[in-house]
C-alpha cells in the first residue's frame, strides 16, 4: 500500500511510529505537511495538490490533524474522501470530536454516561446554569481547548460566575460541566481501534492538580477496563464517526463518565504505560478495512425514487413484535432489514429466522409508504428531573 500521513510534526512520537510501523509491514510512507496542500474544486473532478504538484495516488491516509489547524485540515482530508481515497478517520468524525459541546450533544442521545453540562451566553443564564449541572464545584472548559488547556475547576459559584463572565467577554465560548469528585483526579484513556479497546490506562494527577493529562504532569498504569468501560468506549467512537480513538472517561458513582472523544490521541503515553505495539495495531487495521471507504448510506440509498432508509425501535404492540423476518413477510413488503440493533449488539444482515424481539432497533431500507407503516408514532417526550429538582419536590411544604 502507498500510505500518506496528515502531519505537521514529522518528528514528533506519534507520527514517527506511525511511519516506523507501516515501513515494518512492507509499505511506501510520505509524512505530508497538512498545510502544504491545495484544494481545487470542479464538476466531477476533484482534485488535490501538494506543493503545487497534483497529489499522486494514495491508497491510504492516516490523519493527525492537529487542533490549531482543524478546519484547514479536515478540508484536506475531505478531498482525500471525494477523490476515493480511504482515511483511517473520517473528516465529519474529527470535525464533531473537537467541538466539545458538540460531541456531548451527539452523546446525549445515546445510553452513553456523561457529565451533566451546559451551554450559555447571556449573564442572567449562567447562575441557573450552574444550578442545574449540579451546583459547586463545576468544571469550566473552552470548547476546543486539549491536553488540558483550559480546563478550570471553580470551587464555588462566585468564583465560577467571575471565570465565565471574563472567558465569554474575551469572546471564548465554555462549557458549564458537572465536577465528577468521586474520580479523585484520576481518569481512563482507553484507546480504541475499530469495534475493540486495544488498550487502556488510568491517568492520575499530581499533588493538588485535578488534571490527570500526561502534559500536566500526571502519571500513568496500565489498566484492564472491564466489560461496561470497553462497550462505552467503542459505542461513544463510533458514534462521534472515528475508527480509531482515545476515549477518556471518568470513573462516576453510576459507572463511566464520557469526557472526551480524542481523534488524533497521542501514542507515547499508552505505549509506554501499556508496552504495546500500538502503532502496528493500527497499521494492521488500515490494512484489513483499506477497501471499505465511509459511505454516507442514507443519502446513497434515498437517491431511488420513492424508497428511503429508517431506523425505528420495535414496541411490544408491533405487528413485528414476536415474528421472524420470514414470518414478517418484509420482503414481500418490498422492505430490507439491514441491521439490527439488541441491546448494544448489532445483528448485521439478520436470517429470515430471526425473531424480531420488542426493544430491538432496526435499521431498514424500501419504500416509503411500507416504511412508514411500521415505524411507531412518536410519543411526547418526558423530561427527566435533576436530583435538585426530585429533592425539592419530595420536600413537604409548610
Amino acid at each position: 500500500m502507498k500510505i500518506a500521513i496528515l502531519s505537521r510534526a514529522p518528528r514528533c512520537y506519534s507520527t514517527r511510529r506511525l511511519r516506523e510501523a507501516a515501513l515494518s509491514r512492507g509499505h511506501a510512507v510520505q509524512v505530508l505537511d497538512t498545510l502544504k496542500f491545495s484544494i481545487y474544486v470542479e464538476e466531477l473532478r476533484p482534485d488535490l495538490f501538494f506543493r503545487r504538484k497534483r497529489v499522486p495516488h494514495y491508497d491510504a491516509v492516516i490523519p493527525r490533524v492537529g487542533p490549531s489547524v482543524t478546519f484547514y485540515g479536515t478540508a484536506v482530508l475531505r478531498q482525500f474522501e471525494q477523490i476515493g481515497v480511504f482515511t483511517l478517520n473520517a473528516s465529519h468524525g474529527i470535525t464533531a470530536s473537537r467541538d466539545k459541546l458538540r460531541t456531548m450533544q451527539i452523546l446525549s442521545r445515546h445510553d452513553i454516561g456523561i457529565p451533566p453540562s451546559a451551554f450559555v451566553r447571556e449573564k442572567c443564564d449562567v447562575l441557573p446554569a450552574i444550578e442545574r449541572v449540579g451546583g459547586a464545584p463545576v468544571i469550566i472548559k473552552l470548547l476546543e481547548g486539549t491536553q488540558g488547556i483550559g480546563v478550570i475547576l471553580a470551587e464555588t459559584i462566585k468564583v465560577a460566575e467571575a471565570i465565565i463572565e471574563t472567558l465569554q467577554c474575551a469572546k471564548q465560548n465554555v462549557l458549564i460541566q458537572k465536577f465528577v469528585s468521586e474520580s479523585k483526579g484520576t481518569d481512563i484513556r482507553a484507546f480504541v481501534i475499530g469495534d475493540r479497546v486495544v488498550a487502556a490506562m488510568r491517568r492520575r494527577a499530581q499533588g493538588s492538580e485535578f488534571r490527570s493529562n500526561v502534559h500536566r504532569g500526571g502519571s500513568t498504569e496500565t489498566l484492564q477496563l472491564d466489560e461496561a468501560y470497553e462497550r462505552t468506549a467503542v459505542k461513544a467512537a463510533q458514534i462521534i464517526g472515528l475508527r480509531v480513538a482515545g476515549v477518556d472517561m471518568l470513573e462516576g458513582r453510576d459507572g463511566p463518565q464520557v469526557m472526551e472523544v480524542n481523534s488524533s490521541p497521542g501514542l507515547e503515553g499508552i505505549e509506554t504505560a501499556t508496552g504495546l505495539d500500538v502503532a502496528g495495531m493500527i497499521a494492521e487495521y488500515l490494512e484489513e478495512h483499506f477497501l471499505f471507504p465511509e459511505l454516507d448510506l442514507r443519502q446513497r440509498l434515498t437517491l431511488s425514487r420513492g424508497y428511503g432508509v429508517a431506523e425505528f425501535a420495535v414496541t411490544p404492540d408491533s405487528e413485528l413484535a414476536g415474528k421472524t423476518l420470514a414470518e414478517a413477510q418484509l420482503r414481500e413488503r418490498d422492505v430490507l432489514i439491514l441491521s439490527i440493533d439488541r441491546s448494544g449488539l448489532v445483528i448485521p444482515n439478520p436470517r429470515g429466522t430471526r425473531e424480531i424481539l420488542p426493544g430491538d432497533v432496526l435499521l431498514c431500507y424500501g419504500k416509503r409508504p411500507a416504511l412508514e407503516a411500521l415505524i411507531p408514532p412518536a410519543r411526547p417526550r418526558t423530561r427527566r428531573r435533576g436530583r435538585t429538582a426530585a429533592r425539592k419536590s419530595a420536600t413537604p411544604r409548610t
